[in-house]
């Protein structure tokens, strides 16, 4: 499997790292990179209020139109001195509710969908939903990259956070064209309970299938000495100059169909590395 259609969403102008990394990757794996552009009206949820004046929806939906129209200016402007790639951009309005469904539907046909980190100073509210929209609802890989981008260069040192869970399982099938690519790979297991799946054995199977493909994986039995496993993670991560990691994507549902779950986000909040993670 190759990345062939790699998705990437903007909210707002400061975005414009994420389509940067996103340029970046589709170039490395001789790609499309697909570009959505959505101007978010946040005035109201996506419901009618009867008691609500009509011309102030018309005013947040223009407003909102104006937004997108100037994002895909902007990636035309972009993207306009970019020979080495194939790219397409839209744009569209969505209020708050219906963001999601309008990124599930682009996500679902997308081999990864390349997003910025979703916390920390001018990530937004919006970058947080359309993860998890892609993750969740449009069944997509989604590599967050720092604010740093993406290297020219593939990563040559890839952790893969391995727990035996079906996440992590997917996680790690969707990272193959990655993790081939790597010099090093290192399945690394926080405190793996020997009543696991793996039993005597966790991260064997593993690393025998990614052998098979020609991936060169080691296996790390980590004790857990961090509050957070996901500290120990990233803790490991520094100690072998990991490039990126992998890893399941977890949910819990609430309000919406689908929330980030803590170690997840604990994830996300506290590494500085690119992280591929699938659920």
């Amino acid at each position: 499997m190759a990345y062939k259609t790699i998705l990437t969403v903007l909210t707002a102008e400061d975005h414009i790292s994420h389509l940067e990394a996103a340029t970046v990757l589709a170039a490395r794996e001789d790609a499309h990179l697909d570009v959505l552009c959505i101007g978010a009206d946040h005035s109201n949820a996506g419901y009618y209020f009867p008691g609500a004046a009509p011309y102030v929806y018309q005013s947040a939906i223009d407003d909102a139109t104006k937004r997108a129209k100037d994002l895909e200016e902007m990636v035309r402007n972009h993207m306009s001195g970019t020979s080495d790639i194939r790219w397409s951009v839209e744009s569209a309005v969505a209020q708050t509710g219906s963001i999601s469904s309008l990124v599930a539907m682009q996500a679902r046909f997308s081999d990864l969908t390349v997003l910025g980190r979703p916390y920390g100073e001018g990530a937004g509210g919006d970058l947080e939903v359309v993860i998890e929209a892609a993750l969740f609802q449009g069944g997509c890989p989604v590599l967050v990259v720092p604010e740093t981008g993406l290297p020219a260069e593939p990563p040559r040192h890839i952790m893969i956070a391995w727990n035996q869970s079906a996440e992590a399982m997917t996680a790690t099938r969707r990272a193959l064209p990655l993790l081939k690519q790597a010099e090093t790979v290192e399945v690394t297991l926080v405190d793996p309970s020997p009543s696991g799946p793996e039993r005597s054995d966790p991260g064997g199977a593993l690393t025998q299938m990614l052998s098979r493909h020609g991936v060169r994986a080691e296996i790390a039995v980590l004790a857990r000495m961090e509050p957070a496993i996901s500290d120990e993670l990233i803790r490991r991560a520094a100690e072998i100059g990991a490039d990126m990691i992998v890893m399941g994507a977890y949910g819990h549902s609430r309000f919406r169909e689908a929330i980030l779950g803590g170690a997840t986000r604990n994830m996300l909040k506290k590494t500085a590395l690119p992280v591929l993670m699938a659920h």
